[in-house]
């Protein structure tokens, strides 16, 4: 799998240089959703690698998507290469088992590997799935995606499908979409999740919607799916970088509340490489190399915070509904300056800008005390609201130790899975994240 990121880093920075010139945004300041909501039933999706699945039976993909569906997501968007010889299996057991559960699922061909030569190949697939009991419908066609690919034309494939499409690629640059009638697409995805002036270029912060903005201002009415991510951070030789992303986990949630997009595409359930994903760590998953920085590093408990704002978001309430006390953490293994002498590579672009901090979300019914105690640091108590509020203390090394009292009585708490240390074999600016739930 290691050098199919080498093929993908260079595909993608070269597609990236096509939109060379274009005027950066990073520091304009959030418009506080000011851009026209998008009206209509809202879906949540979430960016699924069939590309590191090809030992996966069908208990596999049946245990994701029942994962998936407990939280509210819709659909796996199923991103899929065209040099893979298991991409016909997976993608067969990945629709057997979706239909199986009630779950849905869509193509998102990976255009790091498709080209706008291999029309017939895709139309292909759209032909056999795009009816499908399984396949995700959206304003009266199958639903389609694309990693970058730009410039391909939807129309042959349209033509050549005997059921309706509804094709939403992803663009690079907003502006592009003024010309998705010349190649019949539907909308467009963005893929700027993480604080940025475009491309993989990384910014301090914070994060805006100011890439979502533009998206909706060009559409004109077009649908819009827009990304959630609650991290980036990866340690390739190919590619090795950390977007500014600590508070995203809450923070872009909140702005979703506030845009109201038609759709949102989670990045992602199961990408380990760039430590985003919220899914379970699955054994079954081929190892491109990501194991350094991604066993051990459970994500889990981001599902149990992305669940209330779900909810939120689908009904169109401005706030997420708290029924459950409960809190979720996150925190790297490591302050930032850690030297890692056994890494054969250089701590990833991008740290510098990180602040060494431990994050903690809290989720009440009413307001309460929360108490952390982070390594030898002191504890520190902050008067918390209900709902879900985000506090940060500075990290200390040494265990982790969170606390809610109540009217005087403790009602969480709870020690963090993992203890920083102060020195590590190489660098991982992955997150460790868990929870503590009421009893």
């Amino acid at each position: 799998m290691y050098w199919k990121t080498l093929v993908r880093l260079a595909v993608f920075a070269a597609s990236i240089l096509l939109t060379a010139g274009l005027p950066t945004f990073g520091n304009e300041t959030f418009n506080n959703g000011t851009s026209t909501p998008q009206a209509g039933d809202k879906y949540v999706f979430a960016h699924f690698m069939v590309g590191i699945v090809e030992n996966y039976q069908l208990p596999d993909w049946i245990a994701d998507m029942t994962a998936a569906q407990a939280i509210g997501i819709d659909a796996f968007a199923l991103n899929c290469a065209s040099i893979d010889k298991y991409t016909p299996t997976q993608l067969a057991l990945a629709y057997q088992a979706a239909q199986q559960v009630n779950f849905k699922v869509f193509i998102s061909f990976d255009f790091a590997y498709w080209s706008n030569g291999d029309t017939a190949k895709i139309t292909a697939y759209m032909q056999q799935y795009a009816n499908h009991p399984a396949q995700m419908q959206y304003k009266g066609g199958a639903l389609v995606s694309t990693f970058v690919g730009d410039s391909f034309n939807w129309g042959p494939v349209k033509q050549g499908t005997s059921h309706p499409i509804h094709a939403v690629p992803n663009l690079q640059d907003p502006a592009a979409s003024s010309s998705n009638g010349q190649r019949s697409a539907n909308g467009a995805f963005s893929w700027y999740g993480w604080p940025t002036d475009g491309g993989n270029s990384i910014i301090q912060g914070p994060m805006t919607t100011i890439w979502d903005d533009r998206y909706i201002k060009d559409l004109k009415g077009a649908t819009y799916m827009a990304p959630v991510s609650p991290w980036f951070s990866t340690h390739f030789n190919s590619k090795n970088w950390v977007f500014i992303c600590e508070n995203l986990p809450t923070l872009r949630w909140e702005q979703m509340l506030s845009l109201k997009p038609s759709l949102i595409e989670i990045i992602s359930w199961n990408d380990y490489g760039e430590s985003h994903y919220i899914g379970p760590y699955s054994a079954n998953h081929s190892d491109d190399g990501s194991s350094k920085w991604a066993t051990g590093m459970p994500h889990d408990a981001w599902r149990d915070l992305y669940k209330p704002y779900i909810a939120a978001y689908k009904s169109g309430a401005a706030k997420p509904t708290i029924d459950k006390d409960g809190l979720v953490y996150w925190y790297r293994p490591t302050p930032k300056g850690v030297s890692c002498p056994q890494d054969n590579l250089p701590a990833p672009n991008g740290f510098q800008m990180l602040s060494d901090t431990i994050f903690v979300a809290t989720m009440l019914t009413s307001p309460a005390t929360l108490t952390i105690t982070s390594g030898s640091n002191a504890p520190v108590r902050v008067e918390v609201g209900a709902g879900i509020v985000t506090t940060n203390v500075t990290m200390g090394i040494g265990n982790q130790v969170f606390s809610v009292s109540r009217d005087g009585k403790t009602i969480l708490s709870g020690q963090g899975g993992l203890a920083v240390q102060d020195q590590s074999k190489y660098y991982n600016f992955n997150v460790y994240v868990g929870g503590i739930q009421a009893k």
